[in-house]
This record gives structure tokens, sequence and C-alpha cells, in this order.
């Protein structure tokens, strides 16, 4: 260090130190006012009374706020990938200020004391620290406060229980291993730092990249602001602006990553338990769903798959034959998934112990001695995954599973999890390089466990892995699945996890889930009912329960319930056209697979209402309302528009709510006006062909709508290098056209025809395809097949179907063009 800054360093130290209120010295420590600041190119450099910023324009709508009271150490990310972009920008300093402007948004940088305001380019305020409190330091702790605006909402901020509307509320991040959590239990298991402010017809988003202990405070306990901290660490956030709320989550994920496209099996449906053992018992699962006529592709097995739980290890008396146990699995068109858990026996001669030790992989104490925790096995270490030199150790190991079939990896336990739930602070991460304590790295290690185990496995093979885990940071979603952990049998758990998931939709997070039936306790019939029909609608569709509780298999709670679970199962197979081309969305802009009515409907009140809250969209054209098993009748609300119950082809028009009855057998699911939907005949497995004939619904509406139909070979990575077929469906109400653009990409598709249906056009006799007049038929459908029995409320589960007009086309790679009158 220089001597000019080391006596600056000095001096900033002191200078916090009698820091004064009314006359006498204060604990909390303000940045002061700026006594500088270079403008370099798209950045800022400000050296303050007390401390230092950076303020860096990454887009015309991201700037990035740096802030410290020492100067900046490593600049460390293992959330942000983004690197800034050249932006037209100008920044402008004067006495009192400095005005950042792009086209799409200003931030004005107040010089005495330093604050910043973030405005619309026409002078709107979207966002302002807290006059008299901006960003200040008690010890180590550093928070930004920012002003409350009148009837502002806060949503987002991850995996978080309580309602979607977190205003008057107050959160943690530590990641925890909370078995059986309560519905207002905070914190759980991940930490992903990232909110949506929403007020007077604007929203903005907030990411506070820190990784120690955070605090967010959405006005709890207070009147005045909202507030974000961190119990260590810089001040380091990003503000996002965008009109539509949609695009603030484009932006996030642009900054963060986006997922890669899942294997086409990861979408279908999954059958778990803690535990199924030994390998007789597996197949006997296998064989039991075939059957019974119960699509599925993968089967999950938990710890007792290990030799004394020691991970990279088969119990030969279980499974004498991994390789060949996972080969006959896959010839029935079944996935293997097992957990993994990041402690690793202290045991010599144990293979994994042996080898990680000479490599040196595992979290120390500040003596230089391994950290030892007690878990599963027994005393185990921890390799450290923030440095390099762990993960890359990690990759190698988990190699073996590819070697034997495995398909998917769960990674489990990674808050980290141990006995007694208390890991010291003295342990040391390497966290690329910057070493560091617990209370910095336990955040982000459950996240970079789930990244090794997704670089192994693609390095193993051009199969798309599937992984999946407990707990994450921002930025997961590049690498794994999430699912919201050891959840319960209780019909308010099951509503509280659609919450979860939506939440962690608007963080970034597409591919998520929840232990279908939950994970403690044992589900009611109608619980688990209720519950493997939402299940259907959902990113991650797994059925998962405890050790010593009953089975929960589709098949365990009685023929009727099992008809049920067959009709929501198939019926997501038939959608999985529409689910995947999705996930295809996804990747390109981050939108999640299941979504708050929220990101499209952000200044709709009602949205927020808790009668309300739990509805969402799967895509962005099936309305879905879940309510408690124990229900006869509920209240839905429907948005603006016109909207078509799914089953009968009703319509209900929006802006108002309507109660519905509700049955065992049938969960209300809508569609929106002008939707298009592809869908396929039904199969037991993705890994089983479809019929050659493509069912794309179109539902009659009002305003114009686009669908990017999206197909690949499902397992490999060839996509990356052009091997999909795309092709945009066009709906136009004005012109009375449903149009299909040219096909892009060298992957053909698996269908030859498409089936054309439309759903409330009333009387067309015929359409004409590119000119050529074609007459229509009508088709009876149904997509629930009749249950046998009668509910408790008497009223019948006879399914119920209508009549569409369907048209039969040859498909090919060029522009359709299909009018109707």
């Amino acid at each position: 260090m220089k001597i000019s800054n080391l006596c600056l360093f000095i001096l900033t130290l002191v200078t916090i130190r009698v820091s004064k209120v009314n006359g006498q010295s204060s604990p909390i420590v303000s940045l002061g006012s700026i006594k500088q600041a270079d403008i370099k190119g798209q950045q800022v450099f400000i050296q303050t009374e007390n401390g230092f910023g950076e303020i860096s324009v990454y887009a015309p709508n991201i700037i990035r706020v740096r802030l410290d009271n020492r100067p900046f150490g490593k600049d460390i990310s293992f959330a942000v990938i983004a690197k800034p972009q050249q932006v037209k920008v100008s920044i402008v300093q004067t006495g009192t200020e400095i005005k950042i402007t792009t086209d799409s948004l200003e931030m004005r940088v107040n010089k005495s004391p330093f604050a910043v305001a973030v405005y619309t380019p026409d002078g709107k305020l979207i966002n302002e620290d807290e006059k008299g409190l901006q960003t200040s330091w008690a010890g180590e702790e550093v928070t930004s406060y920012k002003k409350m605006q009148d009837g502002e909402r806060f949503i987002g901020l991850g995996e978080k229980t309580g309602n979607l509307d977190r205003a008057g509320s107050g959160y943690t991040n530590w990641n925890s291993d909370t078995y059986g959590y309560h519905t207002d239990q905070d914190p759980i298991y991940s930490t992903i730092p990232f909110y949506i402010g929403i007020h007077h017809q604007l929203n903005y988003g907030i990411l506070l990249d820190n990784t120690f202990q955070s605090d967010f405070n959405f006005g709890a306990s207070n009147n005045r602001f909202s507030s974000f901290g961190a119990r260590g660490g810089e001040m380091n956030y990003y503000v996002v602006y965008n009109k539509r709320l949609a695009d603030i989550i484009t932006s996030y994920t642009w900054l963060t990553g986006r997922m890669t496209m899942p294997p086409l099996w990861s979408l279908g449906y999954q059958q778990n338990r803690y535990s199924y053992y030994p390998e007789a018992e597996v197949m006997r699962i296998a064989q039991t769903l075939r059957e019974k006529q119960i699509p599925a592709d993968g089967i999950t097995l938990d710890i007792h798959y290990m030799d004394a739980y020691k991970l990279f290890t088969w119990n030969k008396s279980r499974f004498p034959d991994p390789k060949g146990m996972t080969d006959r699995l896959k010839k029935m068109g079944i996935h293997t998934t097992v957990i993994v858990d990041p402690g690793i026996k202290v045991e010599k001669g144990y293979g994994a112990y042996e080898r990680g030790m000479k490599e040196d992989v595992f979290l120390k104490y500040a003596d230089g001695q391994p950290y030892t925790g007690q878990v599963w096995p027994g005393w185990v270490h921890f390799p450290d995954f923030t440095g390099e030199k762990g993960r890359a150790w990690w990759r190698n190991e988990i190699q073996t599973f590819a070697n034997d079939g495995v398909s998917g990896l769960w990674n489990d336990m990674n808050e980290i999890s141990t006995w007694g739930q208390k890991m010291p602070n003295n342990i040391l991460y390497n966290y690329d390089g910057k070493i560091t304590t617990n209370q910095e790295g336990r955040n982000v290690f459950g996240m970079q466990m789930a990244r090794s185990s997704y670089e192994g496995m693609r390095a193993a093979s051009n199969k798309r892995p599937f992984i999946l885990t407990r707990s994450g940071y921002a930025g997961l979603q590049r690498y794994t699945a999430i699912w919201t952990g050891d959840n319960r049998s209780e019909d308010d758990h099951m509503l509280l996890g659609v919450r979860l998931m939506n939440s962690l939709g608007v963080s970034g997070v597409p591919f998520t889930g929840m232990d279908i039936g939950g994970f403690t306790g044992g589900a009611s019939t109608a619980l688990f009912a209720r519950w493997m029909q939402i299940g259907a609608f959902i990113p991650y569709y797994r059925n998962h329960t405890a050790i010593n509780t009953r089975s929960a298999e589709p098949w365990a709670y009685g023929e009727e319930v099992l008809e049920i679970c067959r009709n929501y199962i198939s019926l997501r197979y038939k959608l999985l056209p529409y689910l995947y081309s999705t996930f295809y969305e996804a990747t390109q802009n981050g939108l999640p697979v299941m979504r708050t009515m929220a990101i499209d409907y952000t200044h709709d009140p009602r949205v927020y209402d808790t009668q309300f809250q739990n509805q969402y969209f799967f895509g962005k054209s099936l309305l879905v309302a879940p309510f408690e098993s124990n229900k006869a009748v509920a209240k839905v609300y429907f948005p603006k528009g016109t909207w078509y119950d799914i089953y009968t082809g009703n319509i209900e028009t929006g802006d108002q709510d309507k109660f519905v009855p509700l049955s065992l057998n049938k969960l209300p699911v809508y569609v929106k006006e002008s939707s298009i939907i592809p869908m396929q005949s039904l199969v037991q497995t993705t890994m089983q062909k479809p019929t050659d004939t493509l069912v794309v619904n179109v539902y009659k509406g009002s305003v114009n709508n686009s669908f990017v139909y999206y197909e690949d070979d499902g397992e490999t990575y060839d996509y990356e290098k052009g091997n999909y077929y795309k092709r945009t469906i066009s709906y136009e109400p004005i012109s009375k056209t449903i149009s299909f653009g040219k096909s892009e990409g060298t992957f053909q598709s698996n269908f030859k025809k498409i089936k054309l249906v439309f759903h409330g056009f009333g009387l067309i006799s015929s359409v004409k395809i590119d000119g050529q007049t074609t007459a229509v038929k009508d088709e009876f459908l149904s997509l629930l097949t009749p249950v046998s029995k009668f509910d408790p409320q008497g009223q019948s589960n006879q399914a119920e179907g209508y009549y569409v007009k369907t048209v039969i086309i040859e498909s090919n790679n060029s522009v359709l063009k299909v009018t109707y009158k």
C-alpha cells in the first residue's frame, strides 16, 4: 500500500471513530459528504469523508453502486456474470450533485451528504435514499436505507415464506437446514438477495450482491423506510429499472445468467421416497408405474443407496450392480437420480477421504486443521466449493455417477447442514482466492456445490444432466433446479410451496419444485389428490415423502385417487410441447415457468390480495387456482380479459372475482384469451415417441399473440450448435389469421402434421390454408377421463368436455398461413 493511501485509510478509520451526532460520538457512521469524484468513462470514483464509492453503468437500465468505509478489496461475485455494456451515457458533475443519465434512467448523486436517487427519463422518482439515513455502518454491519414510497409493494427475495407482497415484513438471509419448517419461518434454505419494488405505476429491482448474512426490511417495525444490508463486507448493489416487471426479470437474469435447456426427461413425473431400497424395491416401483399406466420418467435414490452413508459408494448388498440397474430402468424409460451430500467421512482407507486429504480440498480452521462436523456418516470434512481446487476435485469425483448410468444429482444438506446446526465462524473458505470466513462463505457454499456437480456431469458426456439443490445463492439458475426442502403434509404448506416457487420465479429461478404430498407427516386422501393435481402444473413434478410415513405413490390412496393422479400426470405429458417451449423461453429471457400474476398484472391490487395471491400462471397462458383440499367452494379472481375453462370451454369475463365449486377430481385451470398451446399425444415416458401430429390449440381473443414453439433432441447439448427446431406461431384476430413462421435450426421436427384446434370461434365451416379452402370438422375434446366415484360434496366426477373445430395441416418448414371467417 502506498504511503498516501495508508494515511488516507488511517484518516478514514479515525473519522469513523469520532463520527458525532448532536455533539456526541455515535456508533452509527455514514459516508458523509463527497470530497472528491472522478469520472472515467461509464464510472464515477468517489471519496467521501468516511469512505469510498464506485458507481458503474452496466447497461442503459442497470447501475451498480459499490460503497465501503475502507479501500475496496478484491471484486468477486458468484452471482453476477455480465460485464458492463458500452452505453451512451452522460455524466455531469456540479458543485452539489453528480448526474448520470442514460436513455432509460437517471441517477442523481447528492454530494452533501452522499445520497443517491433514481428517476425515469421524464423525471418520475423510482427509488431514493431515505434522507438523514442513506447508507451507514453499525460496526461491521452495513445498511442502505431507502425512502418507502406511498403504497409501495415488494415482491421476490427468492425462497421466502410469507405473503406475495412483502410490505411490512423483514427477512434474513442465512442458509439453514430447517426440517419441517413453519409457514412463517425465516430464514430457510437459500439466499437470493434480489427484490422488486412497485409503486405509482413504476417497478424497479435491487440486487444486493453480498454473501454475508443479510437483512431486508420492507417497513417491518417502522413506517419510514425499506432497507437492505449485510453483517460484513461492502455495500454492493445493482439498481434495475424497466417499464414492465417481466423485463426487470430479463435484465436481472442478464446480470446473473440463465438456465441451459434441461433434459426433457426431467420435466416428466418423478417418483421419490426417503428411501427406495434395495434394488428389488426400486424395480417394483418402476414396474408398478408402467403396469398402472402412470407416465413417469424418474426415480430418485436417497441416502440408503450408499455404503454407511459414504459418498461415491454403493451399498453392495442392496445394489450389487448399479450400472445394470440404471440400464434396466432406462429400458423402461426411467432415469435415475441419486442424492449427494457434501460431507466426506473421516475414515482411513475410504477413497474419497484419502483423495480429498491428498488434494487438500477441505474447509479448514484458522490454524490449518480441517473442519470436522457430524452428519449422516458420522464425523466428516467438507470440500471447499468456493475455491477452484475444491470444485475441480468434486468434478472429477462426481463422474463416477455418470459411469454408473446415473442421470441426475440431488445436492442436499448443503446449507451447510451439520448436527447441532452451529458451524463455527472461524472456518476459512478460499472464496476464489480471497480467503474469508464462514460468515461470508456459507451462503454461497450450496450454489457452488451444485455448480461443481453440474460441471462434473457435463464434462462426463454430451448428455444433459439433471441437477437439483436445496441450498443456493443468486445465479443458481445457471447450474441447477431447486426445491423447497423438507415441507409438511398440510394444506397451508401446499399453498406456501406455490408462493415460494412464484417468489423464486421472479427472482430469476425458472426450474423449481416442492415435495408433492409433503415430506413430513402423511397427507390425507383429499390433500394428496389436490397436491398431485397442482404438481402437474409446476416445473419440477416430484412426489416425495419421508421415512416412517405412509407410502405416497399414486396407487397408495385407493383407486379413485389413482385415477385422479393418472389424469393429471397424463395431462402434463400431453402438455410437454408447451412446457418444453416455455423452458426454452426461460433460457432466452429468464422468465419463469411458474409465474405469479404480478408479472403480467403488476399494478392490479387484487393480484396481491391474500385471497388470490396463490393463483399463478403455468407458462404465459394457463391460469391455475390452487385451494385447500377441504374446500367445497372458492373464490377465483379473473384478471382483465376473457378466460376459458380448460375442461369445459366455458367463458369467464375478466376483471372480476367469482365463486367456483370445487371437487376432488378437478383443479381449477383457465386459459387466457388469444393463447396458443401446443400439445401432443399421450406417452408413458419422454423416451417414447408421440404420434406424428402436433396439436395446436388457439383460443379466440381480442389481442394479437405469438408463441415460440421449440424442439430439440431433448438430451444432448447439440442444440447449442444449431441442432434445434424453432418456429413462431402467431394469432391475429383482426385479420383472422393464424400463421406458422419459417422454421429455424437443423433439427427435424418429430411432428409431420399439425392439428389446428379452434376454441371459442363459433361456427367455422372452413378455413383457407395458404389460399386453399379446407373443411373443418367437429371433435369432442375431453382432457380428463371419468373418475369412478363421487366426491364428498356429492358432485359428479364425470369427466367434462366440449366440441371444438379442428383441421389437419401438413407441416413443412416454410411459412404457413391459415385464415378463417
